[in-house]
C-alpha cells in the first residue's frame, strides 16, 4: 500500500498525512483511569493500566520475533482478554492485525495466512490443526505464539510476563498505513482482505461515537456476544476510545441467561450484534428475570431487522435499538437509524422498513447498472463514499476494478432511498430473481410471511423453473408448538402479495443454517435443499407436513 500526497492550491509541496496510531486510543484510557477496570471475562478483570502494560509487553515480544511495520499477524482465537491485547500490540508496532473467525477451519484459516502473507500467527490452544495447516500452507509464518500452554509455540502470558515491564514506541503511522486485514465473510467465493487503515480507522471510531452511542463515556459498559475478529472488533475499539469496560461472556458458547446476567451484573450500557442474536435474546425467558433497564443502546448490523422481531424487542428493551447498514469494506459506516426512530407501532408517521439516513460525512447513491442515479423510489445499487470506506482489496485488482466505479464504493445491495433520503434496502442484487419476467425481491415477501403467526422465521430463494425462468422457494421455522403447513401459509398469502412473488413450494425445517457471525447464510440453504432432493422443484405436495 502506498501513501497518497497531493499539492494543495498554492504551490505547496506534498504535505505529510501522518496521523495518530490506534495503539494510542488504549494508552491515553490507561492515562485518564489507570485504576478502573477496562476488560471483565469470566471471574477475571483486567484495570486500563494492566491492559496497557500487557500491550506493551506482547509489543516487545514481538519485536523481539521480528515483527514491525507492515508486517501482518495472524491471529486465530476465541473472545479472550489475549485476543483483545493482540489488536493493540500489533496496531503499536504499525503491523497488521488479521484476525480469523475462530469457528473457521484450518484449511481456512491456512488460506488467510497464505493469502494475506502473514509473519506470525498468534493461535488459542484450542486449535492445534489450524497451527499444523497454517505451517504447511503459509511457510512465511515465522513465529507461533499459543494463547494458553500447548506444544505448538510459546505461551502468550509466558511473553507478556517475560518481557513485562518493556515500553515500545508507537509507530510513526499515515492516513493510508494498512492496520487490519478485515476479510469478508466469503459469501461469493473466497474471502477477501479488506484493508483498514489508521486514518480510516480513526474516523470510523469518531462516527460511531457520533451515530451509534452519543454520550458514551468512561462510565459505560459493553457486553460482547459477537466474535471480535470483526464487527465486534470495530464495536470495542470504539469502546476503549472512551474508556468505557468491555465484558465478555465466559466461554464461546452463547449463553443467554449469562448474557442477561452479565448485563445486570456490571450495568450493561451498550452491546452490539446482529438481528437474530437480538431476536434470541429477547423472546428468552431469561429477559424478564433480570434487570436490563441500564441499556442505552442495542446496536444491529449485518441484516435488517424483520419488523416483526423489531416490535417485539421494542417491548422488551424499551426504546434502545439502533440499526446501521454497512459492509466491513465500510466498517458498518453507511446508514443509520437512532432509538428515536424505532417506533413498536405501525402508525402513519413510522418509517416501516427503513435502515434509516446518511451516518455524518457519509454519502449514498442509488445507481443504475451503467453507474447512473436513479430518482428516489427507484430501486437500484446502493453506492456510498466517504472516509469509512476502506482502501481497497488486498493484492486483488480484479476484486478493486469490481468494487468501484468512478470513486464510488458498490455495495452489491440493492434498495431505494424516499424524498427524505431515507434507505431502504431491497435485499443483495445476487438474492433478486427474475419470475416471468418480473423482478423479484425476496426481503419484501419474507417480511410479509413473517407476520403469520406460526412463522418463527423465513427464508427465499429464486430457483430454476421451466416456466417462468425463475420462481421462489420458501424455507421456514415454526414457532414452538405452532401449526401451519405448506398449502395453509400458500393460501394465507393469496392477496397479501402478488401472485408472481409467492413462493411455488413451502418446506418447514428445524432450523435454519448461519454463519459464525449468526446470519441467515442463503447459499448453505440452497446446498441443503440440494442435498435433501427438494431442487429440482417438483410440484407442490397435497400434504401439510
Amino acid at each position: 500500500m502506498t501513501t497518497s500526497t497531493r499539492i494543495p492550491a498554492g504551490g505547496v509541496g506534498p504535505v505529510s498525512k501522518r496521523v495518530m496510531n490506534l495503539a494510542n486510543l488504549l494508552h491515553q484510557a490507561a492515562r485518564r483511569h489507570r485504576n478502573e477496570i477496562g476488560f471483565v471475562w469470566g471471574g477475571a478483570t483486567w484495570t486500563w493500566g494492566d491492559l496497557a502494560r500487557r500491550v506493551d509487553a506482547m509489543a516487545a515480544a514481538l519485536i523481539a520475533k521480528g515483527i514491525g511495520k507492515g508486517d501482518r499477524v495472524l491471529v486465530q482465537s476465541k473472545n479472550c482478554n489475549q485476543m483483545f491485547e493482540s489488536m493493540f500490540a500489533c496496531f503499536q508496532l504499525g503491523a497488521i492485525w488479521v484476525p480469523a473467525n475462530f469457528r473457521q477451519t484450518p484449511d481456512e484459516v491456512a488460506y488467510l495466512a497464505q493469502s494475506s502473507g502473514a509473519s506470525a500467527l498468534i493461535c488459542h490452544r484450542d486449535f492445534p490443526e489450524h497451527v499444523a495447516a497454517v505451517r504447511e500452507a503459509a511457510p512465511g509464518i515465522r513465529s507461533v505464539i499459543a494463547i494458553g500452554f500447548s506444544e505448538f509455540g510459546e505461551e502468550y502470558d509466558a511473553l507478556v510476563a517475560r518481557y513485562s515491564g518493556e515500553s515500545v514506541p508507537m509507530a510513526t503511522v499515515e492516513h493510508d498505513d494498512p492496520c487490519w486485514f478485515f476479510f469478508t465473510s466469503g459469501t461469493t467465493g473466497r474471502p477477501k482482505a479488506a484493508v483498514l487503515t489508521h486514518g480510516q480507522m480513526a474516523f470510523v471510531v469518531t462516527n460511531h461515537l457520533c451515530d451509534l452511542m452519543p454520550g458514551t463515556t468512561h462510565q459505560d459498559a459493553s457486553l460482547v456476544v459477537a466474535p471480535l475478529s470483526h464487527g465486534a472488533g470495530v464495536h470495542q475499539l470504539t469502546q476503549v476510545a472512551r474508556g468505557v469496560k468491555t465484558v465478555l461472556l465466559s466461554s464461546e458458547r452463547f449463553d443467554i441467561d449469562e448474557a442477561w446476567k452479565l448485563v445486570e451484573q456490571w450495568r450493561i450500557t451498550n452491546l452490539f450484534t446482529v438481528p437474530t442474536i437480538v431476536k434470541l435474546l429477547t423472546e428468552h425467558p431469561s429477559v424478564d428475570r433480570h434487570d436490563h433497564s441500564s441499556l442505552r443502546y442495542v446496536i444491529y448490523a449485518g441484516a435488517p431487522m424483520y419488523r416483526e422481531d423489531q416490535k417485539h424487542a421494542l417491548r422488551k428493551l424499551g426504546k434502545v435499538l439502533v440499526q446501521y447498514f454497512g459492509l466491513g469494506e465500510v466498517t458498518g459506516n453507511i446508514t443509520v437509524l437512532p432509538p428515536a426512530l424505532h417506533e413498536s407501532d405501525d402508525g402513519p408517521d413510522v418509517k416501516i422498513g427503513t435502515c434509516g439516513y446518511e451516518r455524518t460525512g457519509m454519502q449514498v447513491s442509488i445507481q443504475d447498472e451503467q453507474g447512473r442515479e436513479v430518482a428516489a423510489g427507484e430501486t437500484g445499487e446502493i453506492c456510498v463514499c466517504g472516509p469509512a470506506v476502506f482502501a481497497g482489496y488486498y493484492n486483488n485488482p480484479d476484486a478493486n476494478a469490481k468494487a468501484f466505479r468512478d470513486g464510488w464504493f458498490r455495495t452489491g445491495d440493492l434498495g431505494h432511498v424516499d424524498e427524505e433520503g431515507y434507505l431502504y434496502i431491497t435485499g443483495r442484487a445476487s438474492d433478486m430473481y427474475i419470475s416471468g419476467g418480473s423482478n423479484v425481491y425476496p426481503r419484501e415477501i419474507e417480511e410479509k410471511i413473517l407476520t403469520h403467526p406460526a412463522v418463527a422465521e423465513v427464508a427465499i430463494l429464486g430457483v430454476p423453473d421451466r416456466t417462468w425462468g425463475e420462481v421462489g422457494v420458501a424455507v421456514c421455522v415454526r414457532r414452538p408448538q405452532a401449526e401451519v403447513g405448506e398449502s395453509e401459509l400458500l393460501a394465507w398469502m393469496e392477496g397479501k402479495v402478488a401472485r408472481y412473488k409467492i413462493p411455488k413450494r413451502v418446506f418447514f425445517w428445524e432450523a435454519l443454517p448461519r454463519s459464525a457471525y449468526g446470519k441467515i447464510t442463503k447459499k448453505d440453504i440452497r446446498a441443503e435443499l440440494e442435498s435433501r432432493g427438494c431442487l429440482p422443484l417438483a410440484q407442490p405436495a397435497p400434504s401439510t407436513t
